[in-house]
């Protein structure tokens, strides 16, 4: 909240910030779902947390080559930090986004969320079972200069029943956000409400068993949690197994899940490559395949970062899933 957190400058640089193709891919596949929608005159897009304004910066730029979809499209920012909303009115055409804090404002038509990195910065709970008792990770803050880890008993029936999920089954360790659920729900609602879905492109894994992945970067380099609070980065792998249970108990949706590497892929991002390094330097050439394999490569995002569709379940997309 305090500062921008992305870039050189900041703790660590996002797929949208790595290359342009990244957000070009999304961009087409927006224009896909808007024509699988029946192209309806009237369509919002929401960005939730749009980071330094990057991605949304070259949505704009790749949908003036599509009037139609232009003028049929309110397009929305979903952003807390007022840090970074300053940044991305900076950076962005003023006329054509409307920033909202609550996602109620969200006219009545067709929505298509998109969410990068954005499940991963929300606020969890931690819980440790111990002997067959469960308890809560809490941070000590008595001594400001050395906070430290503890734990408190904690009862996981009552909370099983306001969550409406077995969650300590088969469970050691648990990891959950229940404002990270709430807003799932929310977008969840909207979409089967008004028709459209939610992309979501996060770093997580399938397993159903959670482990613990609280975790901090300062500087581009990883730092132990407790170190510099309030000044560096703090985020966690999303469970896509628990997403996908949220949103099979609310019913009516269906979700489609592979790795950012495959979708991205499918989308024809390697084409888009060939094209843009056509008649450039050497070193411009070499600079723009080193920056595909950042976003592809098993070993660097490709297969860390996981892409998640949640739609109705009558619909039949699934471009860069299939």
């Amino acid at each position: 909240m305090q500062k921008n957190p992305f870039g050189l400058k900041g703790d660590f640089i996002t797929a949208p910030n790595i290359s342009r193709m990244f957000s070009e891919m999304i961009a087409v596949w927006i224009l896909g779902f808007w024509e699988n929608l029946g192209t309806p005159k009237k369509i919002n897009l929401v960005e939730l947390g749009a980071g330094n304004g990057e991605m949304m910066k070259i949505f704009l730029e790749t949908f003036k080559k599509f009037p139609a979809f232009l003028s049929s499209c309110n397009i929305l920012i979903h952003e807390k930090s007022l840090k970074l909303k300053k940044i991305q009115k900076n950076k962005l055409d003023k006329e054509k986004v409307i920033w909202i804090s609550d996602l109620k404002k969200i006219k009545k038509f067709p929505t298509i969320f998109i969410a990068n990195e954005f499940f991963d910065a929300i606020a969890i709970k931690q819980f440790i079972k111990k002997k067959d008792l469960w308890f809560e990770r809490y941070v000590n803050f008595k001594n400001q200069k050395k906070p430290f880890f503890c734990e408190r008993k904690f009862n996981m029936k009552k909370f099983e029943k306001e969550i409406n999920y077995n969650i300590s089954k088969d469970q050691k360790f648990i990891e959950y956000s229940l404002v990270g659920a709430d807003y799932l729900k929310k977008v969840a609602g909207i979409v089967k409400k008004n028709n459209g879905g939610l992309l979501m492109i996060d770093y997580g894994y399938m397993e159903k068993k959670m482990k613990n992945t609280l975790k901090s970067i300062s500087n581009h380099k990883h730092n132990s949690v407790l170190k510099n609070i309030g000044t560096s980065d703090i985020t966690h792998n999303i469970n896509f197994f628990l997403f996908k249970k949220i949103i099979n108990q609310l019913g009516g949706l269906k979700d489609l899940i592979t790795t950012q590497g495959s979708f991205l892929v499918k989308l024809g991002i390697k084409n888009r490559a060939e094209i843009i390094s056509q008649n450039q330097s050497f070193s411009k050439k070499a600079d723009i395949y080193f920056r595909l394999k950042k976003l592809i490569d098993e070993k660097e995002m490709g297969n860390l970062f996981k892409v998640m569709f949640i739609k109705n379940k009558g619909n039949k997309y699934k471009l860069g899933f299939n």
